[in-house]
């Protein structure tokens, strides 16, 4: 858990540096958040030779946060994957990495981020996501939500 509590620590630095110091604040996420991930076999690691370079949450099934979307609409209602809290300690190819893994267990994903973090959207699009729309999570704060459909994708 230290290493992982070290790339949150980074990736919040990171993204208030880069103009987006309000998607997790200071201590967002929580540690017993994501001892709930791990607990759940939810939370997952990017590692390269035995050192931890990104951490991300993934679950398969109905997101509650995606249950209604505005200002749009998702392309798909069939299953799909959901990445939440990715985050690195600034090595390059950890959403490649991220991505490769959960378009293995299922290849519908969908994925949200803040609309300050700009640099979330870039890497998002660049990796085949499309915007939906705006969903708002638990506490009511708005992110724009992204869908990948390997059947429609074009990467």
């Amino acid at each position: 858990m230290p290493r992982i509590l070290e790339i949150y620590a980074y990736a919040r630095r990171f993204m208030e540096e880069n103009g987006n110091p309000n998607q997790w604040g200071k201590t967002n996420p929580p540690q017993r958040t994501l001892e709930a991930d791990v607990a759940a076999q939810r939370l997952y690691v990017v590692e390269e030779t035995g050192v931890i370079h990104g951490v991300f949450y993934f679950s398969l099934g109905e997101d509650p946060t995606y249950r209604i979307i505005h200002d749009g609409q998702w392309e798909s209602e069939e299953s799909y994957g959901t990445i939440h809290r990715i985050a690195s300690d600034g090595s390059g190819g950890v959403f490649a990495a991220c991505l490769s893994w959960c378009r293995n267990q299922i290849g519908h994903l969908r994925i949200d981020t803040h609309r300050d973090n700009h640099v979330m959207q870039h890497i998002v699009e660049k990796h085949g996501f499309q915007r939906r729309g705006i969903i708002y999570i638990a506490d009511g704060t708005p992110r724009i939500a992204y869908e990948r459909n390997e059947k429609t994708s074009q990467l």
